[in-house]
This record gives C-alpha cells, sequence and structure tokens, in this order.
C-alpha cells in the first residue's frame, strides 16, 4: 500500500495512504465486540497502518474511551500491531445524551492525553490530536498543552481537528513547527476545508478528511448522491466510495482519508483505493462535479 508521511519533519513516520476510522465501533448502532475487533484485524491485513479514535467515541456517559480500549483489544497480540500508529484525540465530550461539548482547558487536555495512553496501553501516543476548539479558552493556550505534552514525552506527534487556516498556522508556530496533522470533515459533499487541505499541502503538514464518504449514514449511498464518482466507478468496475478515496488522495500528497467502519467488507474495499489511480481527466471532472 501507498505510504504518506505524518508532517513535514524528515523524520516523521509514514503511514499508509488510507486509515480506518474507528469511532461507528462504538457509538450509537455499534457493532457487537467481535466483529468490530474483526474489521480492525481486516484493516491491518489490507495493509493499514494508521487508526483513528478518541476518547469521546462513546455512547454512554460511563464509557469514556470505549473506542481506545476496543482498539487496544484489537491490536494486543497482532503480528502487525507494531506497525500501526494509533491517533486519538481530547478536548471533545459527549455528556451521554448524545450531545457534544468542548473542554479545551490545557489541564484537562494533559490529563485526558495520559487517561488515553493508558486506555491504549503505551508509554507515548503516537498522534495526539486537539479535537474542537473550545471558544472558552484561547487557542494558544489549548494547543500550548500539546506542546508541553511533546516536551515530556506523553506523545510522540501532536495535531488539531476542525481547524481554520488561521488556526493552523498559530497552532504550528505555539508547536515550533511540529504540527503534524489537521483532521477536518471533507468529502464530495462536503468540500469548504478545501482551502485548508491546500494549505496543509503547501505547509507539508497531514491533512486527514474525517466522514471522506460523507458520513456514517449516508456513505452507502454516495453513488447515487454523486452521479459522477459512480459513472468513474461503473467504468472502473470499483465501487463509488473506492473512486471518492482515490480523489482524495490525489488532490495532494499529505492527504490521508480516514473513512469510518464497523465491517472487515467496507475497510477492505476502502483501502483498496490506495492503489486505484485516476486519470487527470477523471480527477478534473470529479472535483468539477
Amino acid at each position: 500500500m501507498q505510504q504518506r508521511r505524518l508532517g513535514s519533519q524528515p523524520s516523521s513516520p509514514s503511514v499508509s495512504a488510507i486509515g480506518l476510522g474507528a469511532m461507528p465501533m462504538s457509538i450509537e448502532g455499534r457493532p457487537d465486540r467481535e466483529r468490530s475487533i474483526a474489521t480492525i484485524h481486516a484493516a491491518l491485513e489490507a495493509g493499514i497502518t494508521l487508526i483513528d479514535t478518541a476518547d469521546a467515541y462513546h455512547r454512554d456517559a460511563n464509557d469514556v474511551g470505549h473506542n481506545e480500549e476496543l482498539v487496544a483489544e484489537a491490536l494486543k497480540g497482532h503480528p502487525r500491531s507494531g506497525d500501526v500508529i494509533v491517533a486519538t484525540k481530547g478536548g471533545h465530550l459527549r455528556p451521554g445524551d448524545g450531545s457534544w461539548t468542548q473542554n479545551g482547558d490545557p489541564a484537562h487536555l494533559k490529563r485526558a492525553a495520559k487517561e488515553s495512553a493508558r486506555r491504549l496501553g503505551v508509554e507515548a501516543v503516537g498522534l495526539y490530536q486537539f479535537h474542537r476548539p473550545d471558544p472558552a479558552v484561547p487557542y494558544a493556550e489549548s494547543v500550548g498543552a500539546l506542546a508541553e505534552l511533546l516536551d515530556e514525552g506523553v506523545i510522540v506527534l501532536a495535531g488539531i481537528s476542525n481547524a481554520t487556516v488561521a488556526q493552523i498556522a498559530e497552532a504550528d508556530a505555539v508547536l515550533g513547527g511540529r504540527l503534524a496533522s489537521v483532521q477536518n470533515q471533507f468529502s464530495p459533499a462536503f468540500r469548504s476545508s478545501l482551502e485548508e487541505l491546500q494549505h496543509c499541502a503547501e505547509n507539508g503538514i497531514a491533512f486527514l478528511p474525517w466522514s471522506p464518504l460523507g458520513g456514517i449514514s449516508k456513505a452507502a449511498d454516495l453513488g447515487s448522491n454523486h452521479q459522477a464518482f459512480q459513472a468513474v466507478a461503473d467504468a472502473r468496475g470499483v465501487s463509488p466510495q473506492q473512486v471518492t478515496l482515490a480523489w482524495e488522495l490525489a488532490l495532494a500528497d499529505v492527504v490521508v482519508p480516514i473513512p469510518g467502519s464497523s465491517r472487515p467488507q467496507s475497510i477492505t474495499d476502502s483501502a483498496a483505493a490506495a492503489e486505484l489511480e485516476l486519470t487527470p481527466a477523471e480527477i478534473e471532472e470529479l472535483s468539477r462535479a
């Protein structure tokens, strides 16, 4: 599988061109534990080396860190677990009623990162990302916690999520040029983060599109909702989901889509997108669609 570098530093690790978004395995409608672990194992067998999670990926109030613990269980003892970077996030909370809140307090983020490391069973989190800006806390203060976590060796790489271009620049300055990744929503239906994607490409920062297929409830209908992608898929004899991920990969060398999955078949199909090379004409057509 193709590899993409996380961050602009020469020593930055490389990951598979497609990652696994593990969130659907832990929120509402989640599958049984056996199927979730089988899905993670299928991702590893397909060559995926980046798994995305967060402490907020849970369903119930007393369930914090459910997804992190699930990922840790699936990786434990697997022969390819040493090849995997687990990316997790902090600063976004789920009280248990289906709502989302923010907590960008530096003290909270530092505690949350250490708790994530404990649940993942690692000495240092491979990639830790500030999940969402908190209007009640200056952005530089929240990101400053990531800088401290880097310096203390609690995390190996630092990233941010749901950020604007200005926030990306501010975060990289606070981190002293050590910003490794930006995780924003991006898909055929949601292209407002294209400016952030391009900024990351210009600055050698990994861009991780979340919901790259349009979201959990819409991914299955991607082809009917976006006929240009279905047309290319029909011509190529592949799924429109593969075409979508291949298109996103073609936009810049820093793009690493993280499609959410809760079934082995879906992540295996998504992983194959890394080997699907679209023509310039196809890329242009899909970008216009």
